[in-house]
């Protein structure tokens, strides 16, 4: 190619060239972003609350993505979070930006291990090693049902409906959780945000951004 013919159409195809794949990773990064953002509608109008509260004990194997933030004694995390449960097991990780501080917490009934880089820690229950390790007191296996949308069994519960008979706000034990957001998958509602405070020492986490998958494999 002579000379001048270069110095006028390389760098017009070179803009082509980067300009075409600045189109095409746009493109890809909003698929993806679309992908990520797709959230189940908002729930519908619940006829029998009995029915729905048996689904959802039903609901034995599950996994939800999202983030927790975390307040007590003026510190405040906002980790991202996916739980696993299988039947009674479950496995949880916890995580910041840029895989930050990559806790797992994996536990059945009985013995629960808590796993923090080099540092491995186990405990009869869930609430004690969250004892033991921050000092305070969480209803770690509580919010496996809290989590559904379910008061835990063997301890009374005051509940409160919203408009679409869908449960709002549940107290138990002390504390309180809210349901401001609930979402329809399939014949079921779950939360897509759960709030849990206890105002005796100023607990509280916040569930926000959960998805749900209902069926999954093991890969």
């Amino acid at each position: 190619m002579p000379a001048l013919l270069q110095k006028v159409f390389l760098p017009y195809i070179g803009n082509l060239i980067s300009s075409r794949l600045l189109r095409f990773s746009v493109a890809i990064l909003g698929l993806l972003l679309a992908s990520c953002s797709v959230i189940a509608p908002p729930a519908v109008e619940n006829s029998e609350w009995s029915a729905l509260s048996r689904d959802l004990q039903d609901l034995q194997s599950w996994q939800l993505r999202g983030r927790v933030n975390v307040r007590y004694d003026n510190e405040s995390h906002t980790p991202r979070i996916i739980w696993r449960q299988e039947n009674l097991n479950y496995n949880i990780r916890l995580w910041g930006t840029f895989n930050a501080g990559n806790t797992t917490i994996e536990g059945r009934p009985g013995f629960v291990t808590l796993e923090q880089e080099d540092t491995v820690l186990t405990a009869n229950s869930p609430e004690d090693l969250i004892l033991q390790q921050l000092g305070y007191e969480l209803p770690v296996s509580y919010l496996e049902y809290w989590i559904r949308g379910l008061p835990a069994p063997n301890s009374q519960a005051d509940l409160a409906f919203n408009e679409l008979n869908q449960l709002s706000q549940l107290n138990q034990d002390g504390w309180t959780v809210e349901y401001p957001d609930p979402r329809q998958y399939g014949d079921i509602s779950l939360p897509r945000r759960v709030d849990v405070s206890r105002p005796l020492d100023d607990v509280r986490l916040r569930f926000v951004g959960l998805n749900w998958t209902l069926e999954f494999d093991d890969n």
